[in-house]
């Protein structure tokens, strides 16, 4: 436990918590949840998806809880537990050795395994949901542990019940995930079977791809500040895509979109890319060159420039394309 501690977070902007503090054991969070009891308290992963407007005036908590065994195994596959402080793509990495699937094209996301259950983590036609069975939790007001099955979650596209109407009331402990030892690739997404062309598409194989893909469109965290994917791919009716086909005078061959059960999915990249924001600067905040679903930190980005660049993004494309953008970036 530290006093005013610059808090972790991939966009690398400076921002401090009065108190910081990480446990690495259910009892050890208890004990803090009871030692800040009258305390603003915010629980934090790797800071992949948080933007610090300005310093913290209370309790950051950081899980250390790190392990991971299998519990119930068969012929098909295997439930795995995971503490919620185990990095993310280093279990990826680890399963995708043991040949199991499910998890591979989440590869290279980066974040914690607890924080995978509250976003709901996607990638490449993947999401958390598709293999989570069970989310382990402690209450914060009671300390009393509380196991949520797959539908408790209330799983959606980059969203679960943790970010909604249970948001600060649960701290997750540990992710049970069910993965198959048969194989199940999905790989018609992107252009992921492209990539794996000649290739077998094993787990192993398929998490090389997909870091290799991301690599070529992403920054590395460490070299140049962002939090990955800026904005939500947004939903729209498919009467509302016909509109935008005969408005933007394409077909549907020339709109890139995924029909999905709740309509018509549209790459927000590509919406950001049409209205001209490729490389456009505000102050030190830019949209990725290789990337426009990504703003990053050049150097000297305030938290201010980077809210300013996304609301003139989201004005722009509501203009034109009557399509309100949703940030998947918690503002703090």
């Amino acid at each position: 436990m530290t006093e005013k501690r610059l808090i972790p977070n991939t966009f690398g902007i400076p921002a401090h918590a009065r108190v910081y503090a990480e446990y690495t054991s259910l009892e050890e969070l208890r004990a803090l949840l009871q030692t800040y009891k009258s305390e603003r308290l915010l629980h934090i992963g790797a800071g992949s998806n948080l933007l610090f407007t300005k310093d913290f005036d209370g309790v950051v908590l950081h899980s250390r809880i790190c392990f991971a065994r299998a519990l119930e195994e068969d012929a098909e596959g295997v439930n795995i537990e995971v503490g919620a402080g185990i990095v993310m793509d280093d279990l990826i990495a680890q399963v995708a050795d043991m040949g199991l699937y499910g998890l591979e094209n989440l590869s290279h996301i980066p974040g914690e395994v607890g924080a995978s259950a509250v976003q709901n983590v996607g990638a490449y036609g993947v999401e958390a949901k598709d293999v989570i069975r069970e989310v382990h939790a402690v209450a914060v007001e009671s300390g009393e542990e509380c196991v949520f099955s797959n539908a408790d979650c209330r799983f959606g596209y980059r969203d679960s019940i943790f970010k909604n109407e249970w948001k600060g009331q649960y701290i997750i402990t540990s992710v049970v995930f069910h993965l198959s030892k048969q194989p199940q690739p999905r790989l018609d997404y992107g252009n992921l079977r492209q990539a794996l062309a000649g290739k077998e598409p094993t787990p192993m194989n398929i998490r090389e791809a997909v870091i290799a893909i991301r690599k070529q469109k992403l920054p590395e965290p460490a070299e140049l500040g962002s939090a990955g994917s800026f904005f939500k791919n947004p939903i729209i009716s498919p009467e509302h895509f016909q509109t935008i086909l005969q408005q933007e005078q394409k077909t549907e061959a020339e709109i890139p979109h995924f029909e999905t059960a709740d309509g018509i999915k549209i790459p927000a990249a590509w919406l950001i890319e049409q209205c001209g924001w490729k490389g456009k600067r505000q102050g030190g905040a830019q949209v990725y060159e290789k990337q426009p679903l990504v703003i990053v930190n050049t150097g000297n980005a305030t938290a201010q420039d980077i809210i300013t660049l996304a609301a003139d993004i989201t004005e722009s494309i509501e203009k034109r394309f009557q399509i309100t953008l949703h940030p998947e970036v918690n503002y703090i």
